[in-house]
């Protein structure tokens, strides 16, 4: 393999918000409609771009305590939740959109012949509609959603499912993601790990996480890998 070089994968599984989608106007718009629903101020796409990438249950209680750590009244979030839900649904794919590169990256990779899936947090309910709406659903053998498993990354567990049911070795495999969670999911998981450096990292540089590479698009990925 040529000097700095990664080696070349048998399995590519890549992460959904702030690798292949820019969800966060979307995300933001149903936060400040929510809250408005509440009787409770809106709090802006800014602080919703901070909060995002621990699933939806996370963001709300985010969004309730106006902050990044933190538990909401219970009967508030109870209130909320469903709001929040009943307001994605309908608003999953309207203002999101796919990163630059991602096109590029996706069919380049299918001419490798490698295996793809996708692993993600988000729900299966706002997943599937997400990738299909924008396109890029057909790339993908396997999609593992936060509610098809019993847990969610940073837990190697959703990673690990994808190898076995792509019939893959973890230490043949790569991640490709955004955050701290990536990349945790993917040590403990045994996989290569290439992070964007665009994505939701709650405001981290994710270079301080130490993942193999990081690219600034994904379209970089033929340029880093000894394929």
């Amino acid at each position: 393999m040529d000097s700095g070089l990664l080696a070349r994968p048998d399995m590519v599984l890549i992460d959904v918000d702030g690798t292949l989608v820019d969800s966060v106007p979307d995300l933001a718009y149903c936060v400040d409609a929510m809250m408005s629903e509440l009787g409770l101020p809106e709090r802006g796409q800014k602080r919703v771009r901070h909060w995002v990438g621990n699933g939806v249950e996370r963001l709300v209680k985010r969004a309730l305590v106006n902050q990044l750590d933190g538990e909401p009244d219970e009967v508030l979030y109870a209130r909320a939740l469903p709001v929040f839900e009943a307001l994605y649904r309908e608003n999953t794919s309207k203002r999101s959109c796919l990163y630059p590169g991602v096109n590029e990256a996706l069919a380049f990779l299918r001419t490798t012949g490698i295996r793809m899936g996708c692993v993600t947090n988000k729900a299966s309910q706002f997943t599937l509609p997400l990738l299909q709406d924008l396109g890029v659903r057909d790339n993908f053998e396997i999609v593992i959603c936060g509610d098809m498993v019993e847990r969610k990354k940073p837990d190697p567990l959703p990673l690990l499912q994808a190898a076995k049911q792509l019939e893959t070795e973890p230490q043949e495999s790569l991640m490709l993601g955004d955050s701290m969670s990536d990349v945790n999911a993917a040590r403990a998981a045994g996989f290569q790990i290439v992070c964007m450096s665009y994505g939701y990292n709650h405001g981290e540089d994710i270079r301080d996480y130490d993942p193999d590479a990081v690219i600034d698009s994904m379209a970089e990925i033929k340029d880093i890998i000894d394929w």
